[in-house]
């Protein structure tokens, strides 16, 4: 059945959410099929079928009433799916570059050649990733179950994608160090499984920085019609 105004009520509702594809359209559909399920029973009433569905609308409410809620849901599902990457992919990435430079054939000489400033920089790197975790896993939690007792949480999805930005270049720079530092051992450059943590990392990083970003667009404050 041609909906007429409710298509067009719905039409006008999606190109103004922003937010996870999947997560969106669902929205969208749940609102049409409450408008027609309302316009159904108005007809019913004894409307025709154009006054049914103009009716339900109102009912509904105009878009630039409705939408904002809609888009504080789309705004914390990217929160979550950010808050998931970090618990899940930072952690990951600690433990893979652990068993990299374990199973690394290193001779002892090059240890010696450490400067003395490595191994701190190394756990400091481990115990910033780790943290990056907990966060996450906090986040993921406070945009899940303890939503209800948070008034704003698209200010904690936000909060969140500002921390990824600043604690990027942080861990970019002691990446860095550890790169130098270690003098880069002979064959490590050509070692399979280094290359593979490299690549598996920054496909992280990347994905991190992307999330974030997605993140920082939805949480902005703006009219619900912009």
């Amino acid at each position: 059945m041609d909906a007429g105004v409710i298509d067009d009520y719905v039409a006008e509702l999606g190109r103004t959410l922003r937010g996870p594809r999947g997560l969106r359209l669902d929205l969208v559909t749940e609102a049409r099929d409450s408008l027609l399920d309302a316009a159904e029973a108005l007809e019913d009433g004894g409307l025709e079928r154009t006054e049914a569905e103009r009716a339900a609308v109102e009912e509904f409410g105009a878009v630039h009433e409705i939408a904002p809620g809609y888009q504080e849901e789309l705004s914390v599902a990217a929160g979550r799916r950010l808050a998931a990457l970090l618990f899940l992919a930072v952690p990951l990435t600690a433990v893979m570059w652990t068993a990299v430079w374990k199973l690394f054939p290193t001779a002892p000489a090059a240890y010696d050649a450490w400067p003395g400033w490595f191994v701190p920089v190394a756990r400091a790197v481990d115990v910033v990733q780790m943290v990056i975790g907990m966060i996450g896993a906090l986040a993921l939690l406070a945009l899940g179950r303890g939503r209800r007792r948070i008034r704003r949480p698209r200010l904690v999805a936000r909060a969140l994608a500002l921390f990824v930005w600043a604690m990027m270049p942080v861990m970019l720079v002691l990446c860095w160090a550890l790169m130098y530092g270690s003098n880069r051992p002979d064959g490590f450059s050509d070692y399979p499984p280094g290359l593979a943590a490299s690549v598996v990392s920054y496909g992280f990083w990347g994905l991190q920085l992307y999330c974030a970003t997605r993140c920082l667009s939805l949480t902005r404050r703006r009219t619900a019609t912009g």
